[in-house]
């Protein structure tokens, strides 16, 4: 399956998987509350961290994977803005942070066991997770910056825009200019040194600007939790 190729599938598939990650975390939502979107944080950055080492093209540009399901988490921490409170979003920072952490200690951990000769993942692992430390380390310091700056602007912008009818404005304002700080951290961190200048700054702009696009079409699902909480929970 994996070597089939088709016209555009790389953008087709981005497409399409921008709204299952959208769809999943509604149904986490509705089916348990704000629980459902402490689960969704730590699978988001587990996920974007290893998705992340893969290098694509999408709309004619390099671009590494993860940006979809990692820019969700700032979704998730806007719901919890909006309908739980602003410590209820920290919360979910901080567990996103320990889930990054502890993932990226107990994997290297485990490539420290001499496997046995008839194990056949020790080196697919080892191409991943020794990677790891430093990608996970740009990923942390970026993370717990960019967050604790989305957790503020939302409220920041909350109160000078109350409305309902105004979430769009806190949840784009307060995201977008996370999702800067956290692309330019990251990528700077995490491959100086690995790429040329040229491809450096090419993964930079794609990684902002596809969190922007995954930050703009976002925007119809925090109303969407907003009614599931008046409605539902």
């Amino acid at each position: 399956m994996a070597d089939l190729v088709f016209p555009f599938q790389n953008e087709a598939l981005w497409v399409a998987f921008l709204f299952i990650n959208f769809f999943t975390i509604i149904a986490l939502y509705r089916i348990m509350g704000k629980t459902g979107l402490f689960v969704w944080i730590p699978i988001s950055v587990i996920i974007a961290n290893i998705q992340v080492l893969k290098t694509v093209h999408i709309f004619g540009l390099a671009a590494t994977l993860g940006n979809i399901v990692y820019a969700t988490s700032f979704l998730v921490t806007d719901i919890l803005s909006e309908n739980h409170g602003k410590e209820e979003a920290k919360k979910a920072v901080w567990v996103g942070f320990f889930a990054v952490l502890v993932m990226t200690l107990f994997m290297n951990i485990a490539l420290w066991f001499i496997p046995a000769p008839s194990d056949f993942a020790q080196g697919a692992l080892a191409t991943v997770f020794l990677v790891m430390p430093r990608v996970a380390g740009a990923s942390l310091v970026a993370y717990i910056l960019s967050q604790r700056h989305d957790v503020w602007a939302y409220s920041f912008w909350r109160s000078r825009f109350p409305e309902d009818r105004h979430i769009w404005i806190r949840n784009n304002l307060s995201t977008m200019v996370s999702q800067l700080i956290d692309s330019v951290i990251f990528v700077l961190i995490a491959f100086w040194g690995i790429y040329d200048i040229r491809v450096l700054i090419e993964i930079l702009i794609t990684t902002y600007l596809f969190k922007w696009l995954v930050a703009v079409a976002d925007t119809p699902f925090i109303y969407w939790a907003k009614r599931i909480r008046e409605r539902y929970l």
